[in-house]
């Protein structure tokens, strides 16, 4: 497993998506993760300090996880099964050591409230630029447009994501 952090947010154009980006500590490789608009909203969220009024719905996880004693000690992000992203919450409650299935998108979003890291596998990660034997990238994002961009032009258009392509929030 290797520990990635959230390094990028934004609003893929080509797909109308949203994307997180992640990217290996102290490496260059990376895990684009499309997800949806509620998710992105949450983690843009904490990463820009945005305190709500009511706890969200990720503030409530972390609440209940710190009610019942227990810690979120990662996130570990698994595999990718047709285009659909697979992640796991570890809990440490006393020496029990719980696993509970979750979407990357959420476990992401619990993980930075927590303090937790975040890992993936190391198979999931994609050296910018680099394409498998088959000439294709080793992922793709969701159909639509995008599939038919280069492994290098999704690339060249995932590093230009910025945080302001993603949208204002309010609190």
């Amino acid at each position: 497993m290797v520990e990635v952090t959230v390094v990028r947010l934004g609003l893929d154009s080509s797909t109308n998506s949203f994307v997180v980006i992640l990217q290996e500590r102290d490496g260059q490789r990376l895990l684009p993760i499309w997800i949806g608009r509620p998710e992105a909203e949450a983690i843009a969220a904490h990463l820009q300090s945005i305190r709500r009024e009511r706890p969200l719905t990720h503030d409530l996880a972390k609440s209940l996880i710190v009610a019942l004693g227990a810690e979120l000690r990662r996130v570990t992000i698994t595999k990718v099964e047709d285009r659909t992203y697979y992640a796991e919450l570890q809990l440490l409650k006393g020496t029990e050591i719980f696993t509970v299935d979750a979407r990357p998108s959420d476990s992401i979003a619990i993980a930075l409230r927590c303090g937790a890291p975040i890992f993936t596998a190391e198979e999931l990660l994609l050296v910018p630029g680099e394409e498998d034997e088959s000439g294709a990238a080793e992922y793709q994002p969701p159909p639509k447009p995008a599939d038919e961009l280069s492994a290098e032009s999704l690339q060249r258009h995932l590093s230009t994501l910025r945080p302001e392509d993603f949208g204002k929030f309010r609190p």
